[in-house]
């Protein structure tokens, strides 16, 4: 039999192992799936004793937005600091922010600036973190870019040349309202449609685009906006929608926003950041103050089951949860990383704070690399950290140090590369410039 030798390398490839050459890009939010996993290169067992090399670095304006990746072009989001002589600010409060939001588009071989453009923004206070943009570009293959600003702010941009292809002023031109901390949730691309938690009056809590032109789709909900991005899951009877609100955690019809189902998740100061995950049919949401929920879906979408729920040990902020092989991995507020089974919600175990230091806002973005039960984090204080987990205890590698600031905002991991920024201090005011690296993590 004659072995077609294209498409044995195109089969290698799709698997992730053929070698250092081909590694997956990081087009949007948790990357190229949005539930943190990453087919990346072999990594060592230990980082090198002298560190990783910094391939190259660049000044940025402050905030917490993510970073993508496509391809040779990195895309992200800052604050540029400007003079009063700004349009009214869309918030009651006008005594924050007066500046430019930027959408910054680097090379990633070298980190050259390739394009940039800058819209006016006043922010008001933001719940006292006005420092820039929250949320994650999303790239498209066909080289689209979709930004969404702290303030509503909605783009879209050719890749290559940086040409503003359409824009909707959210909060003018549709009722979004911006919720305390600014919208941080990042867009959803579904096709040729772009979904966006918007909190807008008049039923539009969220809001499907067509991604070619801005033009509406359908809207869905009352509730007011939180932070959490909206996330399709693909179940054997369908597309499930689900969007966690300050108010109740929804599943809706992913192709017509038809509301299928809603469980009440009233949380405390309107914090619903992190993004769901299902896995076995049992989807995970994590909160701050109230804790993790486990609802069943199916078999219909339509059916649904609150299963289990945790109060005390399963506290996720802003990082979403990861699941392997029947057991889930979440930051606790309060005990860090911790192990639990995904279908009853008995923990396992936890670190005792060693993946991040404890304090009112731990933080680290977790990613699986690919390879067996081995994982990377990148924590608040700039560490990158080699992990294996599994359900026997918290088992760490390696660890580096790769920013010396305080690192929200999540990394994009794509090729052999960490592409990461640091966030910038809580208040404008500082004006504090921020850092965006870019640190090889295997040599060529």
């Amino acid at each position: 039999m004659e072995i077609n030798r294209r498409e044995v390398l195109g089969g290698l490839f799709g698997m992730g192992i053929a070698g250092r050459g081909w590694c997956e890009d990081w087009p949007g939010w948790r990357g190229p799936r949005g539930d943190g996993t990453w087919q990346g290169p072999p990594l060592p067992e230990r980082w090198p004793a002298a560190g990783l090399r910094i391939a190259w670095q660049q000044e940025v304006g402050g905030g917490y937005a993510g970073v993508s990746v496509r391809g040779q072009r990195l895309v992200t989001m800052d604050l540029e600091p400007a003079p009063p002589k700004l349009p009214p600010s869309p918030l009651p409060k006008t005594d924050g922010v007066q500046g430019f939001e930027r959408v910054l588009c680097y090379s990633t071989a070298d980190g050259q600036l390739l394009w940039q453009h800058k819209y006016p923004v006043v922010y008001g206070r933001l719940g006292g973190y006005a420092n820039g943009p929250r949320s994650t570009p999303v790239l498209s293959a066909d080289n689209k870019v979709y930004t969404l600003g702290a303030v509503g702010h909605l783009h879209c941009y050719d890749l290559v040349s940086g040409k503003v292809l359409w824009s909707v002023d959210t909060v003018r031109q549709l009722g979004a309202r911006v919720p305390e901390w600014g919208f941080a949730g990042s867009p959803l691309l579904d096709g040729d449609r772009l979904i966006v938690h918007l909190g807008a009056s008049n039923g539009g809590c969220v809001i499907a685009f067509d991604r070619h032109s801005g033009k509406e789709v359908w809207k869905a909900l009352d509730d007011p906006a939180g932070y959490c991005n909206p996330v399709i899951f693909s179940t054997p009877t369908g597309r499930l929608l689900v969007l966690w609100t300050p108010q109740h955690i929804h599943g809706l019809e992913a192709a017509t926003g038809r509301p299928l189902w809603k469980v009440p998740y009233p949380v405390t100061y309107g914090v619903s950041i992190a993004t769901p995950l299902l896995r076995e049919n049992i989807l995970v949401v994590s909160g701050y103050w109230e804790g993790t929920k486990a609802i069943r879906i199916g078999p219909r979408l339509q059916d649904h089951e609150l299963i289990w729920t945790d109060h005390r040990q399963l506290r996720a902020l802003m990082a979403q949860p990861l699941y392997r092989d029947g057991y889930g991995y979440l930051l606790d507020k309060d005990y860090g990383l911790t192990c639990f089974e995904w279908k009853t919600g008995k923990k396992i175990w936890d670190d005792d704070n060693q993946l991040t230091p404890r304090g009112r806002n731990p933080h680290a973005s977790i990613v699986w690399t690919g390879q067996e039960n081995r994982a990377l984090a990148l924590n608040a204080v700039g560490e990158l950290v080699l992990l294996r987990l599994h359900p026997r205890g918290y088992e760490e590698s390696s660890r580096v140090k790769v920013l010396s600031e305080r690192v929200w905002g999540h990394p994009a991991f794509a090729g052999r590369f960490l592409f990461a920024k640091t966030d910038g201090a809580e208040s404008w005011r500082q004006a504090k410039k921020c850092k965006l690296i870019c640190v090889e993590l295997v040599s060529a």
